[in-house]
């Protein structure tokens, strides 16, 4: 987890960031030297702290106005009221060149910036504060001009020209949304509005399947163990916020709120041109290999990018050319959105040096990376204590490239979280050598949860009838076992031989003797060969508890052929006798030549 103690970055030459233009990650995008300044009117300060639905009745515990429950409104009353100030606001808007459909619909969907006015024209209303607007030099409000007519003029003293309004209506709440405004000054509703749906259109898009976003997002954070530039922090500050709020991080991917979020965390992306900075963005990213219902996905784990310059986003990405030397540097960049960041990139530098000194190959530096890119925000002293845990069972050099590449999270544990597997391998029986064969032929074993996987797989193991004295040698023989999904794939393939006829028992047998059974394809391996013993054959299927190696063999290659052979020769034999043999040992015995190349007749192929 990355610390606060790396905040002051700029002190780290490597980080620094170049004053060059060509090679600045953003245009500058500049903002109103004075924000533009909150309205001076009374009003009640209660609208603002607990701001409500003028439509919902007030929660308990929000204060009531003295005047409100001095002589509250009849609800026909305030209803009557409401929608006279949607109308007020929706033709304030109409005039600021905003449609007549759009405009309805933001005047009903900020509530809470109609309760404002009402409660400012209110205010001056119990007050009779009308007439000191001449005073002041505003445009005169005769006291008894009509409801409507005073929320229009509530409205325009406002002065964010109704800005605040649609940014409610978007899903900001009013405070942001009066916060954003004032970044905002320069820009015309009408223009706002379009920038909004284009935004939404281009980067929106997406979907968030099985909370996919938010999931990355904390693995990026748990993962993250180095120095941060400025773009990272901002993200991180992001993801925090999110954090903190209702439903956290998995909320992230919910279009609407993601979308109050984002702008709530970088107003200035508001600012930004359609034309000339998002779509070209918009068309790299896709050029690239970045479909357009992905863009949310980067955009979220990446807010920063979105103000990045094309050509040097092409530019970041050249440093990692060689991790996707098959062009597909999309799906990296979707995979872990940081490789642009400046503080990453040195970490890149830093961890292919680590590895050089320690003779792993290059090629599974970059394989380890291109499947698990998280490793780019790890320390490489954070590496170097899994990597000498390795060292110590053997795994050096070349095995270590081996092993990274297939199972590069392993990179990421802890070096107790290792020992505690290894641990409990040896009280199952399996001897240092034996294990040292496990993590190279299947390290992600050593990535697994010893309650939640590792026992489970030998508890299904012993339930079907394998001894607890076997598990050493059919884990030796087949430790994929370990880390094959229960329900999905054990199973399915026990009730499949079941309903031939075996019995749990006999799979049992077979699995003890031939560990890799559970782990074939039905519709690949299983059905195929099953259906040749019994249509072609004519053997019965429990010939295959006395002989599991037979679901071992190509039946295109191996078994069709020398059956056709034994056919042809009127011979009868066991299934371990037909494939048992080698090549050589079977042409001696059954062909007399050397070669094996027999093709059964047409009409069996």
């Amino acid at each position: 987890m990355y610390s606060s103690k790396f905040l002051s970055f700029p002190s780290n030459p490597r980080l620094q960031f170049s004053q060059a233009t060509h090679t600045l990650l953003f245009t500058p995008v500049f903002l109103p030297k004075n924000p533009l300044p909150s309205h001076k009117i009374p009003f009640k300060s209660h609208s603002l702290l607990h701001p409500r639905p003028l439509l919902a009745a007030p929660p308990s515990n929000h204060s009531t106005p003295a005047s409100a429950s001095a002589s509250p409104s009849p609800p026909n009353d305030r209803s009557s009221e409401t929608q006279e100030a949607q109308e007020a606001v929706s033709e304030f808007l109409q005039e600021l060149g905003v449609s007549a459909a759009d405009s309805d619909s933001i005047s009903s969907n900020s509530p809470r910036y109609l309760a404002m006015l009402v409660d400012g024209v209110k205010d001056l209303d119990e007050l009779s504060l009308w007439d000191s607007w001449k005073s002041e030099g505003k445009e005169f409000v005769p006291g008894d001009v009509g409801f409507k007519k005073k929320v229009v003029y509530m409205a325009k003293e406002k002065g964010d020209n109704g800005k605040v309004a649609f940014l409610e209506s978007v899903g900001l709440s009013l405070s942001s949304a009066m916060n954003v405004a004032r970044y905002l000054s320069a820009e015309s509703l009408p223009s706002l509005i379009h920038k909004v749906l284009c935004m939404k259109e281009m980067l929106f898009s997406g979907s968030n399947e099985g909370g996919l976003i938010g999931k990355n997002a904390r693995r990026m954070m748990v993962y993250l163990s180095i120095p941060i530039d400025e773009e990272v922090q901002r993200t991180l500050s992001f993801f925090e916020k999110i954090e903190a709020r209702r439903g956290g991080l998995d909320m992230l991917g919910c279009n609407d709120a993601s979308f109050r979020y984002l702008i709530e965390s970088f107003p200035r992306l508001l600012l930004l041109s359609v034309e000339y900075r998002m779509k070209p963005m918009v068309e790299f990213l896709e050029n690239i290999g970045v479909r357009r219902g992905f863009l949310i996905n980067l955009i979220l784990l990446f807010p920063p990018i979105i103000f990045c310059n094309v050509e040097v986003i092409k530019q970041r990405l050249l440093a990692f050319k060689e991790v996707t030397a098959d062009g597909d540097v999309g799906k990296l960049l979707l995979k872990y959105p940081w490789i642009l960041s400046t503080a990453i990139q040195e970490n890149y530098k830093d961890i292919l040096s680590f590895f050089n000194l320690e003779k792993v190959p290059i090629l599974s530096v970059h394989r380890a990376i291109k499947s698990w890119p998280f490793l780019l925000g790890c320390s490489t002293s954070k590496l170097k204590l899994m990597v000498e845990e390795f060292g110590e069972l053997g795994i050096q050099n070349k095995r270590l490239g081996q092993v990274i590449a297939k199972s590069p999270q392993l990179l990421l544990r802890k070096p107790r979280e290792v020992l505690q597997v290894i641990s409990f391998l040896e009280d199952l029986g399996l001897d240092k050598e034996s294990i040292r064969r496990i993590i190279c032929r299947c390290p992600e074993i050593f990535a697994t949860s010893i309650e939640k996987t590792l026992k489970k797989k030998l508890e299904f193991l012993t339930d079907i009838g394998v001894p607890r004295s076997h598990l050493p040698r059919v884990i030796k023989k087949y430790p994929e076992l370990l880390v094959s999904d229960v329900d999905r794939t054990l199973l399915p393939r026990m009730t499949y031989l079941m309903r031939l006829g075996l019995s749990r028992k006999d799979i049992a047998s077979m699995v003890r003797r031939f560990s890799p059974l559970l782990g074939y394809s039905i519709d690949e391996v299983l059905r195929p060969k099953v259906e040749f013993l019994v249509n072609t054959m004519e053997k019965p299927i429990t010939d295959v508890v006395d002989y599991p190696r037979y679901f071992s063999y190509s039946l295109l290659k191996k078994i069709k052929p020398r059956f056709w052979v034994l056919k042809g020769r009127k011979v009868e034999s066991s299934l371990k006798d037909m494939l048992g043999k080698s090549d050589e040992e079977f042409a001696a015995e059954y062909m007399s030549v050397e070669s094996m190349s027999v093709s059964p007749p047409p009409a069996h192929q």
